[in-house]
């Protein structure tokens, strides 16, 4: 459910309201995990009509209910939207917990998540600074990329929440070769790609213009894509390209993904296409997870004005990587 005070349940409501057509693509039941109460209110307040039963691993979801399994957290009687505090913080972060468990035990295929306060989270006493490194200590993973897809587009990030007078430290060879593998097993597993088409982004304008204006491509990214491209074999990995043209043409659907050194080079270009419509997927768990590609809005929560449209197309993305790992699987 994601922060109870934040825009989560509402958007949650306005998808099962079928403000969106995610029923149509859905292959298994969806439940929600979280705070049948606040649910409650918030249909109240917002006006929006959606049965909300109660639900318990092993039992059948209604058809047309929202299902919900209770958490048990602190009180949230007296919360406010907008205004998340210790008690909102751990009950997300005890939502999170008991979902990556239910996956875990094997009584659910994949993981969505509504945004989070990174900042209640650590109020609350965790230390994570958001859910893809709380997601990853969750389940012992060590190492784990972001992935923002959408219909048109597909980043994934070298780094992610870091300053940018700490890139040039941080792209390292090592680093680059182990996103683009990580990238070419998903589109692989989760997306059904036969022959992944993968670009990578150099990190200098015009790809450094052979050294003139850096040369990070020749002596870091070109020698990532060689050791890449000998684990993968004739794989198709091209680069490193001009960022201010890569994106354009992976758009255009030259490449099903590119890698990008550093968060705003990818996620520029991606939100400028899918604002609405992306989805955030972490790459690396061992459990499906994907999510809305956008925060808590705090600002507009309660006040009925979020949409559902992120969150039906990770709903429906959720579903596509996990029938496309059964027929992976054999």
């Amino acid at each position: 459910m994601g922060c109870p005070v934040g825009i989560g349940p509402e958007i949650i409501l306005r998808l099962f309201a079928g403000e969106t057509d995610w029923r149509s693509d859905s292959v298994w039941p969806v439940a929600v995990v979280g705070n049948k109460g606040v649910l409650e209110r918030a249909s109240d307040m917002l006006g929006v009509s959606v049965p909300i039963s109660s639900w318990q691993p092993g039992e059948s979801v209604p058809p047309e209910a929202l299902a919900v399994l209770e958490v048990e957290s602190p009180t949230l009687a007296g919360l406010q939207w907008g205004h998340p505090d210790v008690a909102s913080g751990l009950a997300m972060a005890r939502y999170i917990e008991e979902a990556v468990a239910l996956i875990l035990r094997g009584q659910a295929s994949a993981l969505i998540t509504c945004p989070i306060s990174k900042f209640s989270l650590q109020q609350a006493g965790y230390s994570f600074p958001g859910h893809t490194e709380m997601l990853a200590s969750l389940t012992g993973t060590t190492k784990v990329h972001m992935m923002m897809a959408g219909p048109r587009l597909k980043v994934v990030l070298v780094t992610i929440h870091e300053a940018l007078k700490d890139i040039f430290a941080l792209v390292q060879p090592q680093a680059i070769t182990a996103c683009i593998l990580q990238t070419h097993a998903s589109l692989v597993q989760d997306f059904g790609c036969q022959n992944p088409r993968i670009a990578v982004a150099a990190l200098n304008p015009h790809g450094g213009e052979q050294g003139i204006f850096g040369d990070e491509e020749r002596h870091i990214i070109e020698p990532a894509i060689a050791a890449a491209r000998s684990e993968l074999g004739q794989a198709e990995l091209s680069g490193p390209w001009p960022p201010d043209t890569v994106f354009h043409q992976a758009s255009q659907g030259k490449f099903d993904a590119v890698i990008a050194m550093y968060h705003d080079q990818g996620l520029i270009p991606f939100k400028l296409l899918h604002f609405e419509d992306g989805v955030n997927v972490t790459l690396g768990l061992p459990i499906i997870r994907t999510s809305v590609d956008h925060g808590t809005a705090y600002d507009i929560a309660g006040k009925g004005l979020a949409r559902a449209d992120s969150l039906a197309a990770a709903v429906s993305l959720a579903q596509t990587m996990a029938a496309n790992r059964v027929k992976h699987a054999g």
